[in-house]
């Protein structure tokens, strides 16, 4: 497999009238079951090894950071879809408690403590291998039903990478590097399906830095939240930033996204693929393929703007990136804070 994105990229003609055959085929051409034996539960972490994450260490040269968290609060874009809700913080012992003195502590001992109720993909996050089935199946030919039930992910539960997802980081700021051909500054329109060509235009425009690989975390920003930011300080609310349309990756990525070897891949989308989805009748249909045969770990909800704009400022699109998913026992997906450091 070639270390690094290949110049020409082949393009997957789409048939939008026949979702499930495009579906099929891409899962039969593109599977990675059994590739690391029928036990592995990593997927495409895999190719996320120490020597990459040296690699990704050595890129810390200014020594500043970003997150790249949105913040997890009640004001958040969730909607109620599946019973997704915003994030709800609880005071369970204030100041004010201590100032009265009915905590039970003594010599005047106080303290505040706090709760959070939320689904764990409010906000910034990583879905888990055992987020998304094809026809009942999971990652690496599982049957659904062994490895989600009630108690949770007991095979592939996000607890199992806790430790992984750290290396070199790669933005690819496709809202920047194309926006401008679409009468936007910076922002891809709603609707918009990134190709694999317009990743390689991207990667060409920006330089030897945004190379793609074997074993890295991509990033890639369409400029979905700064529009949507926008709408929230006009006060007009987050409108369909959570599910409606969107620009994101075509389905057509799929062949891209396996033969790049990449480790991960998360947006500043809600969805990661772009909606309306590209098929007639379909949903998230790039999931279906890239999560339970492919093992992709797909990251949603990332702030890239603050990052995206240093990026452009000094020309320097890889980083060192630290993305551990907050290790919830049988997750099937989790809260992250990632941090690019530079």
């Amino acid at each position: 497999m070639p270390e690094s994105h290949r110049a020409e990229p082949v393009h997957a003609e789409l048939d939008r009238t026949d979702p499930e055959g495009a579906i099929a085929a891409a899962a039969k051409r593109l599977s990675n079951s059994g590739r690391w034996g029928a036990d592995d539960i990593l997927g495409t972490l895999n190719f996320l090894t120490e020597e990459k994450r040296r690699e990704g260490a050595a890129l810390v040269r200014r020594g500043v950071s970003f997150s790249l968290s949105q913040q997890f609060n009640a004001e958040g874009p969730q909607k109620g879809w599946r019973r997704r809700m915003n994030p709800v913080h609880t005071m369970l012992d204030t100041g004010a408690d201590a100032e009265r003195g009915i905590q039970g502590f003594p010599h005047g001992h106080g303290g505040a403590d706090d709760m959070i109720t939320m689904p764990l993909q409010a906000s910034t996050q990583w879905d888990g291998l055992g987020h998304i089935f094809d026809h009942g199946m999971a990652y690496n030919g599982r049957r659904a039903g062994d490895i989600v039930s009630s108690h949770g992910d007991r095979v592939t539960g996000i607890e199992t990478v806790a430790d992984r997802i750290a290396g070199r980081g790669v933005l690819l700021d496709v809202g920047r590097a194309l926006g401008h051909e679409h009468g936007t500054d910076g922002e891809l329109p709603d609707g918009f399906a990134i190709t694999a060509e317009h990743l390689a235009a991207t990667i060409a425009a920006q330089g030897e830095t945004a190379r793609v690989g074997r074993g890295d975390l991509v990033c890639v920003r369409t400029g979905n939240l700064s529009r949507a930011r926008r709408s929230l300080a006009a006060g007009t609310g987050w409108g369909d930033y959570a599910g409606g349309p969107a620009p994101g990756l075509s389905f057509t990525t799929a062949d891209w996204l396996h033969d790049c070897e990449i480790a991960g891949i998360a947006t500043d989308t809600w969805g990661v693929e772009v909606r309306p989805n590209e098929f007639e009748a379909a949903f998230q249909p790039l999931h279906q393929v890239v999560i339970p045969h492919v093992g992709l770990f797909l990251g949603e909800m990332w702030d890239l703007d603050a990052l995206a704009a240093d990026c452009a400022a000094d020309g320097v699109w890889e980083f060192f990136l630290a993305a551990a998913p907050m290790p919830v026992t049988g997750a099937v997906g989790a809260p992250v804070n990632p941090l690019a450091i530079k």
